[in-house]
């Protein structure tokens, strides 16, 4: 098959790129157009795979997480894999990634068909990643805590720039990854939340000393992920963490939504357990990948 790479540009262009991620990730939040749009920067790359007329593959390239490599994903509809679409994407995205200055890429897979493409140009594994579900019924409030206090962003917006500085930069270093992240205050603003009345801190006197919440989908309004959860460490063994999830727990049930889920790393034992605690159950595993720029066994396009 031969198919035309181009950058998505329009707002159907847009959602032409949802729709392939859809299709390819169905058990995962996808971001909305408006959303796609505030993460617009320079540097970011979104591409379009068409062949007979129709929109077969996706692509992004992106700074990662840590800030140290590039993020390239290559997505192909399940109707039209193993047909070189998958190639000429990764190939456009390693090369604009060449060209802002990477000389490492990252990228994530949830199957071994994915796991075994990404091999074949030098990506090798460097963690790995569990989906924790949970089925929501009647959710029980948690009881008010004594010691501090559960609000919603809704209720006082003020507060998630101050978690970002209160919890967030604390405590991002302890998540088990091989770089930390980095996450600038855009970033708090336009990607770890989405919609205020659905995240909720908690706040002792004067100070954010934990969070958490979760970030709707507005293509399956039953199911929600679970946003970063995190407490401040002088805080931790009180049950903030839990107190904080429950709550959140209640708040979905009483709108609707019958299913949560989230993402822990290897490593994160406590968060596992937590969730363990609080009914998840384990779904797949997403494993993320690394390789050196230029990639290996990708020549220019014939």
């Amino acid at each position: 098959m031969t198919a035309t790479v181009r950058t998505a540009i329009t707002d159907a262009d847009y959602e032409a790129w949802r729709a392939v991620r859809i299709a390819v990730l169905p058990y995962e939040r996808c971001p909305t157009v408006a959303e796609l749009r505030e993460r617009d920067r320079p540097g970011r790359l979104m591409l379009l795979a068409e062949a007979d007329g129709h929109v077969v593959g996706s692509g992004l390239a992106d700074r990662s997480g840590d800030g140290e490599r590039a993020s390239l994903t290559p997505r192909v509809h399940p109707e039209f894999r193993r047909r070189g679409v998958g190639t000429s994407l990764l190939r456009a995205l390693a090369d604009h990634a060449v060209a802002q200055g990477y000389d490492a890429a990252g990228t994530g897979v949830d199957d071994d068909g994915s796991r075994l493409f990404a091999e074949r140009f030098g990506f090798v594994e460097t963690d790995r990643q569990v989906e924790q579900v949970r089925q929501l019924g009647d959710e029980p409030w948690p009881a008010a805590p004594t010691e501090y206090r559960i609000v919603s962003v809704a209720d006082r917006p003020e507060l998630w720039p101050a978690a970002y500085h209160q919890v967030a930069l604390p405590t991002l270093p302890d998540m088990d990854l091989p770089v930390p992240l980095r996450v600038s205050p855009t970033d708090w603003e336009t990607e770890w939340i989405n919609d205020p009345a659905a995240m909720f801190v908690a706040v002792a006197g004067d100070t954010v000393i934990g969070v958490a919440g979760l970030l709707l989908d507005t293509d399956r309004p039953e199911r929600a992920e679970v946003a970063y959860t995190a407490v401040r460490r002088e805080w931790r063994g009180k049950s903030v963490a839990a107190t904080l999830k429950r709550t959140s727990m209640a708040w979905a049930a009483d709108h609707g939504i019958t299913e949560i889920y989230t993402w822990t790393q290897r490593g994160n034992d406590a968060m596992r357990r937590l969730n363990e605690h609080l009914g998840f159950s384990y779904g797949i595993v997403s494993i993320t990948l690394r390789a050196p720029l230029p990639l290996a066994g990708l020549g220019p396009q014939q």
